[in-house]
């Protein structure tokens, strides 16, 4: 009777001879299988893994950056991914990292079904979208859907880890949208910012986007507008000459419209300018009547100038107080210039101050300057000049 443990035995040795390459127990990793391996390089564009099979695995270092541009791994770290390539550049094993909050392949189906975010990480730009990474499969997202406002440069989102939502998902197909997400978390913050959105509330909020009109604020998951009137008392060319987008600012609630859109059932109108101290309530005490004050000249009409004597304290130059006869204020005075002026009077109920143009030679206390005193002679000469100089005349 033959012996069991000698057939055994050599057919274990007929496998091992057929397959001198692979170690006991192991087989190279195929396609979707979650391996880990030590890092044996770190090379510019990518990390080589020692996974114990015939190829080493290879991952993009974009995958094992922070958010820093920092790389997380160093020679001799293990590391997990999943394999998405077994016979690629160099005849590596291509692997994807496998991030925090990573869902296995078949929780994406899950994830798909229920409406659950997943974690991605955006590995590149292509036409129309960025390439992402979830759970070692590659997904693309329109840039349509990469955020909720227009996005113009997509490479900056390159090597950032974000959360997405999956609008489709079939074999080889994975589409994913963050701008659904983000939504989301909108419509969430928007109930608790509408119990205290009020007219006269003073909220915080962060500047989403500036125009030549306005800036628009996000209050949390509501928007309202910063109409350039209301940036503040001073005159503002434009919003970004106050304001950036990003900054967190506080603003006054002015009022509230009911809007047809339903992304966007209402219209708030913001202010900053009513959290300013306003700089008329002095202006009587300030610019007393007669007093000389410098400005600049805001801008130019026919019927005189507007001039800046303070932020957002303007005067007028009337035409007929320009010290001298012109047909046009632009003969004595252009914008920007600066200029010496005089306080002809100030009403405070009307925001008015009446101003005449002040000539260099007028002193202070608005009489005529005198006039400069004689110089003297540089010397007083000796009596033989006198006599040259009488000889000359006659």
């Amino acid at each position: 009777m033959p012996d069991d443990t000698e057939d055994f035995g050599a057919l274990l040795a007929e496998f091992e001879k057929e397959s001198p390459q692979t170690p006991r127990g192991k087989r190279d990793p195929k396609i979707g299988d979650t391996v880990k391996g030590r890092v044996v390089t770190i090379g510019h564009d990518a990390v080589f893994i020692d996974l114990g099979a015939k190829a080493e695995g290879m991952i993009d270092i974009i995958e094992l950056r922070d958010e820093g541009g920092k790389l997380r791994v160093a020679v001799g770290d293990t590391v997990e991914g999943r394999v998405v390539e077994t016979a690629g550049k160099a005849g590596c094993i291509v692997l994807h990292t496998l991030g925090p909050g990573h869902v296995a392949k078949a929780e994406l189906e899950q994830a798909f079904s229920l409406g659950l975010p997943v974690e991605g990480m955006v590995t590149g730009v292509n036409k129309g979208g960025v390439e992402v990474t979830v759970a070692g499969v590659r997904g693309f997202c329109p840039i349509s859907q990469l955020d909720v406002r227009h996005v113009e440069d997509a490479a900056a989102y390159v090597g950032r880890r974000l959360g997405f939502k999956i609008t489709r998902y079939e074999t080889k197909n994975l589409v994913l949208s963050r701008r659904a997400l983000l939504e989301e978390d909108q419509r969430r913050a928007a109930v608790a910012t509408r119990e205290k959105l009020v007219p006269g509330a003073i909220l915080r909020g962060k500047v989403s986007s500036l125009k030549d009109y306005g800036a628009f604020i996000d209050l949390g998951g509501i928007e309202g507008m910063v109409h350039v009137s209301e940036l503040g008392f001073a005159r503002v060319t434009h919003p970004k000459d106050v304001l950036s987008v990003g900054q967190e600012v506080e603003v006054a609630v002015l009022r509230i419209e009911r809007s047809d859109d339903p992304k966007k059932p209402e219209k708030v109108a913001l202010s900053l300018k009513s959290l300013e101290k306003d700089p008329w309530g002095d202006a009587v005490e300030r610019f007393p009547e007669g007093s000389r004050i410098a400005g600049t000249v805001a801008r130019v009409e026919p019927f005189g100038a507007f001039v800046e004597i303070a932020p957002g304290v303007e005067g007028l130059i009337h035409v007929s107080e320009m010290g001298r006869r012109v047909s046009h204020p632009r003969e004595a005075v252009k914008s920007g210039q600066a200029v010496q002026v005089r306080v002809l009077g100030v009403d405070k109920d009307k925001r008015r101050i009446s101003l005449s143009l002040a000539s260099p030679e007028e002193s202070d206390d608005g009489g005529e300057a005198m006039p400069p005193p004689p110089k003297a002679p540089e010397r007083l000469g000796t009596f033989g000049d006198l006599l040259k100089s009488k000889g000359r005349k006659k």
